[in-house]
């Protein structure tokens, strides 16, 4: 028994047990103090890394696992980026993003030579790691504020796009800073050229080959196909990158922005979100982990010295160049408090300067320390700002706050459709002479192959599933149109609706009156009895066909509406009970016939005769 007890405690079970339960306990006590997840992430990584209680003792091996969290983040970030979007961004990508790197770089590099002694190389590899925020923290902090869609938040995502995008040439940097032989010269250009055909093979494949992968897979029918398959391209794309000697996370952006376009972006990015938000958990975690306590008790002074140093000399240049790009004074401030930390891509340039000769393992500790500090600082820098800022302006409580509010630019109407069989494609054949905007959901090949044709905006995916409907965009949807011939289905998509979004119009089609009563419970907007129309309109054409003028048949289908929709009200009220069932639940004319019926053979007299006595059994 004792062994066992031994065995369990040395096995990495109890270790993924404190890890989890650490993580569950601290990180929403840190959230319900407003300090953020990210720190409280971050602080339950250092309490069970080495330095505290040593449950986990080679954080690197946590860290370089849980890297996968910041590369699938960046892949979902690269699907939010178009294209086209990015080029429209380009004034502040590569604008507003190169001037606040470049200008952070060069003032932090002069802080390093000037102010803490350091040689040159030290001191680029030090600033320019410094430089680049943390993409993760950020994002996390703009998703927790409900910015990230807003004008400002979208602003700050550009900045962020460059600085990952700098990591690039950061780390060739290295490869031509660090001190090589003629010999080795040779060497650096093929891992160049290598890195060049990553991208450019990556590049390739996400434009020709990811969206047949995806079709293939779709008609296997198998869901977690597809989530194996997103997988595949994520980490694919992320060692791609890494056998180029490029970043992981640069790989899964490039993966991303080519799939941003493809009808299957929805139903990616909602199999990744799970992963990506444990795994980015795990990250910050094993980044507490590796903040050496010893190294910080013991160099205190010089550590909160840098921290402060680069923590100042980045926020003056962040303000600095927000107010050159005529920002307002409240965002460049916001600006500055967000973005005033370093970041985790600051670690692999530290690790590659390390490797190549130019960064001391102590330097690579001491920075690396820095960097963490400053991240575990970042909580605290944004709140104070923000207090700073509402004390300062003593705004009143009747004026709202509107700077994180962007205009309207798109009045259009939007509609989502689920499902694009025949049904929908006649409904939407009216939207699309009126030019309304179309948003499709199907998980048909065929059928979004035939959405494209309307040049509707179409998306493969579930329809039954509310983070695919998220990710669709069904927030800024103004009306909802399930199209798909599945009843159960039907009923599922609107219970899920209803409880996610109430205020939603809904429009849909059904069959039979149990599926019609359920949804008339549910306060559907609208719904179509497909049998019912369908009979209705055959059976007035019939009436017409006889000779019956159009004004005669229009009263007689009016007197049948009626009297189906008192025996329908009937149903809604009492559900379908045996008395209802017996009243009701058997073929029954409306009306009393005006004539018998009549037997014209043996057969069916005989058939008549036992439905009658039946019946006078059933009333006796």
């Amino acid at each position: 028994m004792s062994n066992a007890v031994a065995h369990l405690a040395d096995s990495d079970l109890i270790k993924t047990v404190i890890l989890l339960a650490s993580s569950v306990t601290i990180v929403p006590l840190f959230k319900r103090l407003g300090l953020g997840s990210v720190l409280g992430y971050l602080v339950a990584g250092c309490m069970i890394g080495p330095s505290v209680f040593g449950v986990i003792q080679d954080p690197a091996s946590v860290v370089h696992l849980a890297e996968l969290g910041v590369v699938m983040f960046l892949f979902i970030i690269g699907l939010e980026m178009h294209p086209e979007r990015l080029w429209s961004m380009k004034k502040a990508i590569f604008g507003r993003g190169l001037l606040q790197v470049g200008g952070c770089g060069v003032l932090l590099t002069l802080a390093g030579i000037y102010l803490l002694d350091l040689p040159k190389e030290v001191a680029f590899i030090a600033g320019m790691g410094f430089t680049l925020s943390s993409t993760a923290i950020v994002m996390q902090t703009l998703e927790e504020r409900c910015i990230t869609s807003t004008s400002k938040g979208q602003r700050i995502i550009s900045t962020l796009i460059f600085e990952d995008i700098a990591i690039v040439p950061l780390l060739a940097s290295v490869a031509f800073l660090a001190p090589h032989s003629e010999e080795s010269t040779h060497t650096d250009w093929m891992s160049i050229g290598i890195a060049l055909g990553a991208v450019i093979g990556l590049i390739v494949a996400g434009k020709w080959l990811m969206n047949p992968l995806f079709r293939l897979i779709s008609k296997a029918h198998i869901r977690e196909m597809m989530t194996a398959a997103a997988l595949l391209v994520v980490l694919g794309a992320a060692l791609a990158m890494e056998i180029g000697g490029l970043s992981m996370a640069m790989g899964a952006f490039v993966a991303g922005v080519m799939l941003s376009e493809s009808s299957f972006r929805h139903q990616l990015e909602a199999d990744i979100e799970p992963f990506r938000g444990l795994l980015l958990g795990l990250f910050f975690m094993g980044v507490g982990m590796s903040l050496d306590l010893s190294l910080v008790f013991n160099h205190w002074l010089l550590l909160l010295g840098i921290v402060f140093l680069y923590i100042i000399g980045k926020g003056l240049s962040v303000y600095v160049v927000a107010r050159i790009t005529r920002l307002e004074h409240r965002e460049a401030v916001g600006r500055m408090s967000l973005l005033a930390h370093g970041g985790e891509f600051a670690f692999v340039l530290f690790s590659a300067a390390t490797t190549a000769g130019l960064m001391s393992n102590h330097e690579n500790a001491t920075f690396t320390a820095a960097v963490i500090i400053s991240m575990l600082f970042s909580p605290f820098i944004t709140q104070i700002t923000r207090k700073l800022a509402q004390s300062g302006e003593r705004k009143s409580a009747t004026q709202p706050d509107t700077s994180d509010l962007s205009p309207i630019d798109d009045l259009e109407d939007n509609v989502l459709v689920i499902g694009f069989g025949r049904f929908s494609q006649i409904v939407c054949q009216t939207l699309l002479i009126r030019g309304i905007s179309v948003s499709v959901i199907d998980r048909n090949i065929e059928n979004i192959r035939a959405a494209a044709k309307f040049g509707f905006k179409v998306y493969y995916g579930d329809g039954i599933r509310l983070d695919v409907l998220y990710a669709a965009g069904i927030e800024k949807a103004k009306c909802v149109v399930i199209g798909i011939n599945d009843t159960d289905r039907i009923e599922t998509i609107v219970s899920q609706l209803k409880g996610a979004y109430p205020n939603l119009p809904i429009l849909t089609r059904t069959y039979d009156r149990k599926t019609t009563v359920s949804l008339i419970k549910q306060d559907v907007d609208f719904i179509v009895r497909e049998t019912f129309e369908s009979a209705i309109a055959l059976s007035q054409a019939t009436l017409m066909k006889l000779g019956i003028d159009k004004i005669e048949a229009d009263e007689v289908i009016k007197e049948v509406r009626a009297l189906d929709q008192e025996r329908l009200n009937e149903e809604v009220l009492h559900g379908f009970s045996n008395e209802i069932l017996k009243k009701y639940w058997t073929p029954k004319p409306f009306i009393k016939p005006h004539v018998d019926a009549q037997a014209l053979n043996d057969e069916t007299a005989g058939i008549l005769i036992e439905e009658s006595e039946e019946t006078s059994n059933n009333n006796s």
